[in-house]
């Protein structure tokens, strides 16, 4: 389910970026938009599903940035290329780094223990 989710929220947001990039109408993007919503708060509940302390980690820390980053969009609309492009390499950097760099806990380490499941 979370191959199919991931794969789904590549399609959504790389189409969305490519829209941006090609000056498409907003109206034409929307659902572009919601689907990257909707998609990325999947994968965030799914990464939960181990626990809070999932957004202590790199990856969860990652997720929380780039939400911040997708809100700062509307109040930095003529920057929403760039913001986007931010946020896709981002999200490329954190899914290919070695999974004990990917869960390694960045806030209170010592309160929380590291997620063995894969992911």
């Amino acid at each position: 389910m979370c191959t199919l989710l991931r794969t789904g929220h590549i399609v959504t947001t790389g189409t969305l970026l490519g829209g941006f990039i090609f000056a498409q109408p907003v109206t034409v993007l929307l659902p572009w938009l919601w689907g990257s919503v909707v998609t990325g708060v999947l994968l965030l509940t799914a990464d939960l599903r181990s626990g809070a302390a999932v957004l202590g980690q790199v990856r969860g820390l990652a997720a929380l940035i780039k939400v911040v980053i997708l809100a700062l969009i509307p109040v930095f609309w003529e920057a929403r290329v760039p913001l986007l492009v931010m946020i896709l390499l981002i999200g490329a950097v954190i899914s290919h780094m070695p999974k004990r760099m990917r869960h390694r806990v960045l806030i209170f380490p010592n309160r929380f223990a590291v997620d063995v499941r894969g992911g």
